[in-house]
Formats: C-alpha cells, structure tokens, sequence
C-alpha cells in the first residue's frame, strides 16, 4: 500500500489547489495499474474532504504518531511529518521552502532527517537544496501532469468576432497574482479589446479568500463564478475560454510548478504566465510569459494572447504528449523504487494498451513522454 500523508492543516478539498488534483490523481492512475494507494489525513475525522472524492479511499488519523504503526509506503505530501515509519518514507515538497511564503505550513527541519526528498520541478529542487544547506542525495523531480480529460474535452468553436474569454481560475490569494491582474485590466494595452474576465472562487474558504471574493463580486468587469470541483468539470470550462491567465507572484510566493499551465494547453487554451519559478517549465508551446508583479507587462501579454488565439489542432496535439499521468506515475514509481515483480496495467477508456510486464522507463524514453 502507497498512503500519501495529507500532512496541511486544511481539509483535502477538490479545486483547491494542484497538490490535491496531483495527489488524487496519482492514485487513481495508481489504482488502474492495479497498486494500492490511498490518502491519510491528520485531525480532520471524516470532514477530511473525501466526500468530494468518492472513488479514493481515505484513512483519518487523530495523530501522526499513528502513523508509525502502518506497513505502508509512506508518501508525505506539502510537507513531511517528524514521525518514525517502518518502511522508508518520502516526501513529495509541493511547497517553497518557509523564507518564500506565508502562513501554513509550518516546516520542522528535524522532520526532513531520514525522508527521501521528491520535487514537482526542478527549479523547486534547486529551491530547497539551498534552504536545507545539506545534502539531500538523489532529489528526483517528479513532474506533474494534465488529467486525460483535459487533451480529451471538446472545445467551443473560437469565434475572432467575439469577446477573448478569458479565465483566471487560481486560488484568491495575492500570490496567485490576482491584484497583478485588476490592475493590468486598466492598462492602456486592454482597452481597446473586447475582454470577457472570468474566475472562479477557488481557495474563497480562507479568510484572505473571502476577502478577495467579495472584491471580485463587486468588480463590473470579472464574472465570478463557483470553483470546479473535478478534472472533467474544469477541462469543461477552460473548453469555454481562450486564454488561462496565471500571474502568479515573485514578492508573496515562489511558483514551484504550475499544473493548471498543463491543463489548459492539453485543452487547447492560450496560457498566459509569470516567468518566474517553475511555470517556464510548463510550457507545452502555448504559454505567452510576462515579467511577474508587473501589470504593463501583464497587460501587454494578454494582447499578444489574444492576438494569437487559442491553440490550433495541431498545437494542442503537440501540447498533450507532455506531462501526461502515465509519465508522472512512472516517475513516480521509480523514484520510490516500487519495482513489482509484474504489474498489469489498465488503460484509460478508448486506450489500447497491452498488458506488459512492468519496466521504468529509460530516460529518453521519459523525456520523450514529457
């Protein structure tokens, strides 16, 4: 059993964040390989948010000491625990090390003494190296990806006559870049666009969430619209836009990744991005980068998006070979050395893929998936 330790004080929520869609996701392309995976969660009970992901199975912990006891892999998720475990233990850092952020977590440094340390970019490994000022041994990154609903959905047919749709669907939080994007909308570059703004209420269950909410709900030119709760229910609504808008921040936050740049080039959106942290990774071939905390240059960049368009067919096609869940979880396995003797995998519905004895990749071959 691989058991991802939930290890934040707020519940596991769908459309929160990418480290719960990368967490769940793991699992279940896990559990169509036929290993199983589950989520643990601390001090949550049953409120731990697995009624928002009925297919995954939960186990609720009262304390992290209990996790001792278990034969599993354990897999610590945002950020390690300073328990014993009877197998050797990972940690997946889907965080900035504690001088590049705010509020939780809170990271112990003698909980990092004996993990074996996993990143979701390499920017984010160069990150925590530096903060940890030791050596950590082999730091493998271990990408994540675009859900196949994403590269699968049906796109709204792209009309230049009409507005550029464009969607921000980033927790209300200023490290996402949201105040970056008010005030590039009254840039001298955007007005004389037709613009449709759209964002969805992600992250709004924080106080600095609700705040931003209400702010959004009074702004005339952003439609304000409740957060996607799943793959497909998000891969529905990018279909719906042009252009996915992620100014994240440099000053509140290092971007370590940036999963939803992914998601929506495998759905065909235009990407607008801070370069900053890991987001130049992410680039599929449909990413416009604009210099962060920089409204003039955000602005300007949305004009160039908006001139390019969304994807082609052909772009997009190109974009979802990359970062797709079979490449990550093969990353995965081989960074926990999970080698079983042979596994059957189970292909996404519409897939034909023969049953074949399991082998990790070689790195030109990962390479070429990713």
């Amino acid at each position: 059993m691989i058991s991802f330790v939930w290890s934040s004080k707020h519940p596991f929520v769908s459309g929160s964040g990418g480290s719960e869609s990368y967490t769940a996701g793991h699992i279940r392309e896990l559990a169509r390989r036929g290993i199983p995976a589950r989520v643990i969660t601390i001090g949550h009970g049953e409120k731990d948010g697995r009624d928002d992901f009925p297919d995954i199975e939960f186990l609720a912990l009262s304390s992290a000491d209990q996790l001792a006891n278990l034969d599993d892999t354990i897999v610590f998720v945002t950020y390690p625990l300073d328990v014993k475990a009877r197998r050797p233990s990972y940690a997946i850092l889907h965080c900035p090390p504690p001088n590049y952020q705010h509020g939780d977590p809170l990271y112990d440094r003698k909980a990092f003494k004996g993990k074996r340390l996993i990143t979701a970019s390499k920017f984010a490994a160069g990150m925590w190296r530096m903060y940890l000022k030791a050596k950590t041994g082999r730091m493998p990154t271990v990408y994540p990806f675009a859900d196949p609903v994403f590269r699968e959905v049906q796109r709204e047919i792209f009309d230049p006559s009409e507005p550029t749709r464009i969607l921000f669907a980033g927790r209300l939080s200023a490290d996402k870049g949201i105040y970056t994007l008010l005030a590039a909308l009254h840039m001298e570059s955007l007005q004389n666009l037709d613009l449709q703004i759209t964002a969805t209420r992600a992250g709004s269950y924080t106080e600095e969430g609700k705040t931003i909410e209400r702010l959004l709900e009074a702004h005339p030119g952003v439609e304000l619209i409740n957060a996607r709760k799943t793959p497909l229910e998000m891969a529905r609504l990018m279909a719906k836009n042009d252009i996915v808008v992620m100014p994240s921040s440099d000053i509140f936050w290092k971007e370590l990744f940036g999963m939803l740049s992914i998601e929506a080039q495998h759905a065909g959106c235009r990407v607008v991005a801070s370069r900053t942290g890991g987001l130049p990774e992410t680039n599929c071939g449909g990413v416009v980068f604009a210099r962060p905390d920089n409204p003039k240059a955000l602005a300007a960049a949305i004009a160039e998006a908006a001139k390019l368009g969304p994807l082609s067919q052909m772009e997009r096609q190109a974009a979802s070979r990359r970062f797709t869940i079979e490449a990550s979880v093969d990353s995965l396995l081989k960074a926990l050395n999970y080698r079983p003797s042979v596994l059957r995998r189970r292909p996404h519905k519409g897939l034909a893929v023969p049953n074949l004895p399991f082998a990790v990749p070689s790195r030109l071959s990962q390479r070429s998936r990713q």
